[in-house]
């Protein structure tokens, strides 16, 4: 491919596109986090569902949307390279036929064996037989979601590696809005919600996973038909290109793996302190998630592509420039989020879902843990930007070792730390383990050359700007809790004055991000 024509393609023309379609998925998460709030609280219900929900995304996130995208799209790019389009396709459907029929086989293995596995994954489960039922029924349901979400995955890869980026940033979408009508079903077809049972309050919900499944595998092979990428389900063998490919899969999914193992290993220790702190993290996350999803995977979800074709034609100078630029973009957005959400955690835990069943103790907790996972936000961020220089440059297993160490420093500093503060001691593990993680890949491509000391430079405005957000906003939340206004009142009043504030100074300062207002970015 042209080398100008790959360096005209806009890397925050696919972050906006994605981060478009993501800020609508993580709004909609949030109604039904509020939905499953009011309805659940965070009690013996909220447990059983949360787990099996997590357990097909943490297969999911390790075989496709993490690891398999990760090496898909390299071998991908680089077989459109030397070959063609028709090629390449080939590709793409001996990596379906593989995916599916290996994940089916997992799907049926953890049907059979779902009672032995819920009680490894959440021990704390057996103290409520409940609980632990209720746990094991559902995911049993939910786990073929995971073959479903898969296939899904390995189709974005495909969309985005032709710059049809909105597909895979929409079905997440779909997701969202078939668990609210489950969340809404629950609440007018259950009378007592504080007499009902586990089951009743949660089959539906479970049942919403596997419909939003079959709605997202519609949507995605719509869009493949429309733009003649529709992969056939003719087996022809494993090519050259899937041998190398499926080599660096090992690795890469191992390195997936590790930030769900961190995951579940919060999971694990959370199930021995009291009822509650499972639902008390997942809550606290699923903020932190908000500005996550909508920064850090979303740019890195375009980074990815464009330094793979860089790294395709040879261009190194030019990947260190879309690595800085797409740094810049993802600290200014991601440093302030991180300021607000610790300075007024708990009107946010409050405002959004401290209603029905989520009382004041809730919303204390949650809080707490909200606080810890935002000081590890911005290294979130980082490292995803870090991590697709590696996998463009196909070296997953430079990802593997770091991952390795950050799962290691995770579960040490979370034993630890649980002992001291509860379960913010989970959170704050997790985070400080991703900042050792990221230190040291910056330090690998500081070494390497894709990256370069000038791209650090932005981070002081961006701090000197977020001090000054933040004081305005505790100024603010301190003047309003003297009125009558509700939490959540007062909460969108300081979202919006806190965002008018810090860009209104980046902007009149002239320290916007380039591209972000024109195309600057993509054009150096």
């Amino acid at each position: 491919m042209n080398p100008s024509s790959t360096n005209s393609f806009s890397v925050i023309r696919g972050f906006k596109q994605v981060g478009f379609f993501t800020a609508i998925s993580r709004i909609l998460g949030l109604v039904r986090d509020v939905l499953l709030a009011l309805i659940l609280g965070a009690g013996a219900a909220s447990d059983a569902f949360l787990v099996a929900l997590k357990l097909p995304n943490f297969f999911r996130r390790i075989t496709a949307e993490g690891a398999l995208t990760n090496v898909f799209l390299p071998t991908y790019e680089e077989e459109i390279a030397k070959n063609n389009k028709k090629t390449a396709l080939h590709l793409v459907t001996e990596v379906q036929i593989f995916l599916v029929i290996c994940l089916s086989g997992i799907v049926i293995i953890f049907e059979l064996l779902m009672p032995f596995i819920i009680q490894i994954l959440v021990p704390g489960f057996k103290s409520t037989a409940e609980r632990l039922e209720a746990a094991i029924l559902l995911a049993r349901i939910t786990m073929p979601y995971l073959v479903m979400i898969s296939l899904v995955a390995l189709w974005s890869a495909l969309l985005n590696s032709h710059r049809i980026f909105w597909p895979g940033a929409a079905t997440p979408v779909l997701l969202n809005l078939a668990l609210i009508s489950g969340a809404i079903f629950v609440f007018f077809s259950v009378g007592n919600l504080s007499d009902a049972t586990l089951i009743s309050l949660t089959f539906p919900l479970a049942i919403s996973v596997l419909l939003a499944g079959l709605m997202q595998i519609l949507l995605m092979k719509i869009v493949l038909l429309r733009a003649k990428l529709n992969p056939s389900w003719e087996w022809v063998g494993i090519s050259e290109s899937g041998k190398k490919m499926w080599k660096s899969f090992v690795p890469a999914a191992f390195s997936a793996g590790s930030v769900q193992i961190n995951i579940f290993v919060d999971m694990i220790l959370a199930s021995l302190l009291p009822v509650g702190a499972i639902s008390w993290l997942y809550y606290g996350d699923r903020i932190n998630q908000l500005p996550l999803g909508i920064i850090g995977i979303a740019l890195g979800t375009a980074l990815l592509p464009h330094l793979a074709r860089l790294y395709a034609n040879g261009e190194k100078e030019e990947m260190q420039k879309s690595l800085s630029n797409s740094l810049h973009l993802g600290w200014f957005f991601t440093i302030p989020a991180a300021t607000a959400l610790i300075i007024i955690s708990p009107l946010i835990i409050s405002g959004v879902f401290g209603y029905g069943a989520f009382d004041e103790v809730d919303v204390r907790a949650t809080a707490d843990a909200l606080v810890a996972y935002a000081i590890g936000l911005p290294a979130f961020v980082t490292q995803k930007l870090f991590q697709s220089v590696f996998f463009a440059s196909n070296r997953p297993s430079v990802i593997l070792k770091v991952s390795f160490a950050t799962v290691f420093a995770n579960i040490i500093l979370s034993i630890i730390l649980m002992q001291l503060i509860g379960h913010v001691g989970l959170a704050l593990g997790t985070s400080i383990s991703i900042w050792f993680g990221t230190f040291y890949l910056s330090y690998l491509l500081l070494k390497e050359g894709y990256l370069a000391l000038d791209s650090f430079h932005c981070f002081l405005p961006i701090f000197i700007f977020c001090m000054l957000m933040g004081s305005l906003l505790a100024l603010l939340e301190s003047l309003l809790n003297k009125t009558q206004l509700l939490d959540i009142h007062v909460l969108g009043i300081l979202v919006i004055f806190g965002m008018c504030f810090y860009v209104g100074i980046a902007f009149f300062s002239g320290f916007l991000p380039a591209g972000l207002l024109n195309n600057k970015f993509a054009k150096h």
